[in-house]
């Protein structure tokens, strides 16, 4: 049975994508073609509905929003209810508030993909684990969730064996076992970006993590090596970003600044913490959370990311890294051995309130493998200016070179 027109005023917009149904329920369809979006920003895992009373129901809230969002129990329901993940003129409220004319409602829906998420053994670098969260230093080419044709390989297929086979705090993820591609997922990080990303192994510890990143409650600090001598030190890049505009293959998943329209406020910090020849590497802590936003910032500045071939960065070779006017390798291995083959990006640090104890955490992911190597043979071969001291920095080049 459809709702009756005249009982709400429904609107919802999530990266550009109506998530209501002409019946005025969210669509489950719609939901799940955003759980498959890979190119969503990497903070934007909630997906807000919004719906506003145009007559007076005397419902209760949990009963109107089980029968608006129809793939949620009514159990499910209260418990967003509960983790305050539903608002009633902005404000959170009971299970039992019962609506009236002019209320507007405010839901935030989980995402929802695959039935079943099959658990893979794979090799984590957990950081942190309680009972209700669980931190991991991201290692490249691991994807973090199932999308599109990565149905396996992701970091949640092995949180999820984890969690059944050698997790000492047990548990498992939110949602894990449900309609749901994201479990647990409160943020992202590229395919190739390794370092710190934390995950919720319960309803409550999820929305209050999804809440505070949301609201820029979490600093996020990350490590680039550039190409390029970084001129001035430190500033900050407020520039706004979008879709690139020709949508053909290979371009539809690029991101560029655009001062139209299209070009959402973007704000990124950099700080300069080594200086080598001809590279700079990078602190910078990011103000928002677009998609690809580092990346896209420091190349328009003219600084690609080593290794970033999408977005201007160059693959380094042994060869690349040979001494000036010399023919002399830093190692034995043949000029064109590939040293960086991917973006030469890392999530260093985050810290953030502990979603259920309040304590104050903090969390720095050391840098290891491809770019690790390749700063030691940067400050062997290429020393340039050194260490750089710029107020504000977080991250320590003594955090950054733990073992």
């Amino acid at each position: 049975m459809s709702p009756d027109p005249n009982e709400s005023d429904q609107s919802s917009r999530a990266s550009g994508a109506d998530l209501l149904g002409p019946d005025g329920k969210v669509d489950l369809d719609a939901m799940r073609a955003l759980a498959s979006d890979e190119s969503a920003d990497d903070d934007d895992s909630l997906r807000r509905v919004a719906f506003t009373l145009s007559r007076d129901l005397r419902k209760r809230l949990d009963k109107y929003i089980t029968d608006r969002v129809p793939f949620l129990s009514r159990s499910q329901v209260q418990r967003l209810i509960d983790a305050e993940a539903v608002t009633v003129n902005g404000r959170a409220a009971k299970a039992s508030t019962t609506l009236r004319q002019g209320d507007v409602v405010e839901v935030v829906v989980p995402p929802v993909g695959p039935l079943r998420i099959d658990p893979e053994e794979m090799p984590l670098d957990i950081l942190f684990e309680d009972q209700h969260i669980i931190v991991l230093n991201k290692q490249p080419g691991v994807i973090v969730h199932p999308a599109r044709s990565h149905k396996s390989g992701t970091l949640i297929n092995g949180l999820a064996w984890h969690f059944m086979h050698a997790s000492e705090q047990g548990g498992a993820l939110s949602g894990v076992g449900s309609d749901d591609a994201r479990p647990g997922v409160v943020h992202r990080l590229d395919r190739d970006t390794t370092g710190v990303i934390v995950f919720a192994k319960d309803d409550e510890a999820h929305w209050r993590l999804g809440h505070m990143f949301e609201k820029r409650k979490v600093e996020k600090r990350y490590v680039a090596l550039v190409h390029g001598r970084v001129d001035p030190e430190g500033d900050a890049i407020d520039l706004p970003i979008g879709p690139h505009p020709n949508r053909a293959k290979g371009y539809r998943e690029k991101q560029v600044v655009r001062h139209d329209d299209f070009g959402r406020p973007s704000v990124t910090l950099y700080r300069t913490l080594e200086r080598y020849d001809d590279y700079t590497l990078l602190e910078l802590e990011l103000r928002t959370g677009r998609t690809h936003q580092i990346r896209v910032h420091l190349s328009h500045l003219g600084w690609p990311i080593v290794g970033d071939d999408m977005y201007g960065g160059r693959i380094l070779t042994m060869g690349d890294l040979a001494e000036d006017g010399r023919d002399t390798l830093p190692t034995d291995e043949a000029p064109d051995a590939v040293v960086m083959g991917r973006q030469a990006l890392h999530a260093a640090l985050l810290a953030f309130e502990h979603p259920i104890t309040r304590e104050r955490l903090s969390f720095t992911a050391p840098i290891r493998g491809d770019v690790a190597r390749l700063i030691s043979l940067l400050r062997q071969h290429r020393p340039g200016d050194g260490a750089i001291e710029v107020q504000g920095a977080k991250v320590t080049l003594r955090d950054l070179d733990q073992n």
